[in-house]
């Protein structure tokens, strides 16, 4: 299948406004960079509430007013461990929570190289640890929590899953990253010139791991390469991959180890997308599906009976 037309046109208007990569760019000058291109949010839930996960800054996104407790999923953001905060996601934040009906908590991590590895990570497993601690303060139920991300997100969702500092529900890992071995077809066919480039995740790993602790080949930074019996014990997991997207083959044989070791997995492809279209709703009639589809997962995973 060609490029979607919608995203060529949207990497063309990045191109005229010839904006330099950010990989060229130190990281503060790049998160700065990057802050320009959040979208507007078009839909906004009832209430939203700036709070301390456990010593973690975060954002609690509450679809309706109500008293039931609801179900949660505590999301964390793309951006290579280097990019991105509470605003750069704002807008799928608050979509997921209105769609799905259910509250979603936002974790602003520590991001790298000023904060390597395993800080981010860190970060996250508290985070999860203090929602399902906390869940009745939250309004949720502590037996309805689920995790979710977005590119470098999904990676620290899928590895929270691993580690389970709390009961989960559901994962939803969009065009995660699984391999950071980067050695996959994907990388060779979509490395340039489609939004996210190999050079482009070559300088976000170079940052995440540049503590001199984890690598490559450990499976809190490749969560493909954990063991069976690792991958077997996580919850149900939708995960969404883009065909133009360097992170494709990894996605794809992500969702099939979860499969096969008899994780409940639904794996949706969007061949014509590329990476990053999932935050790209205001432009992108397959970003507003794949948003719409994701909702509905979370929905079904932790309505309860």
């Amino acid at each position: 299948m060609p490029l979607n037309a919608e995203a060529r046109t949207l990497l063309d208007l990045m191109e005229a406004v010839g904006a330099p990569p950010l990989d060229s760019l130190p990281p503060e000058d790049a998160r700065r960079a990057r802050a320009e291109l959040a979208p507007p949010v078009l839909e906004r839930c009832h209430e939203t509430v700036d709070l301390d996960a456990g010593g973690v800054p975060a954002r609690l996104y509450r679809p309706t007013p109500g008293h039931g407790a609801t179900g949660l999923v505590v999301w964390f953001h793309g951006g290579g461990w280097v990019l991105g905060d509470l605003a750069s996601h704002d807008n799928i934040c608050h979509s997921l929570a209105l769609r799905s009906g259910h509250a979603v908590l936002s974790i602003d991590y520590r991001l790298a190289p000023e904060a390597p590895f395993p800080a981010g990570l860190g970060d996250c497993i508290q985070a999860t640890r203090w929602a399902h601690a906390n869940a009745a303060d939250l309004g949720i139920d502590p037996e309805r929590i689920a995790v979710g991300g977005d590119s470098a997100g999904a990676n620290l969702a899928a590895v929270v899953c691993h580690i389970a500092p709390a009961p989960l529900a559901f994962q939803l890992l969009v065009y995660p990253v699984t391999d950071a071995r980067m050695d996959t077809r994907s990388y060779e066919e979509n490395g340039e010139g489609l939004f996210l480039t190999a050079t482009s995740m070559r300088w976000f790993l170079d940052h995440y791991l540049s503590g001199g602790v984890g690598s490559p080949d450990d499976p809190r930074v490749s969560p493909l390469l954990a063991a069976d019996e690792v991958l077997a014990a996580g919850p149900p997991a939708l995960v969404i991959t883009a065909g133009f997207d360097p992170l494709r083959d990894e996605g794809i044989s992500y969702a099939d180890r979860l499969a096969n070791v008899g994780v409940a997995t639904s794996h949706v492809h969007f061949p014509g997308q590329i990476h990053g279209f999932f935050s790209m709703s205001n432009y992108l009639g397959d970003a507003r599906s794949a948003l719409a589809l994701a909702a509905q997962a979370m929905s079904d995973a932790l309505t309860a009976n």
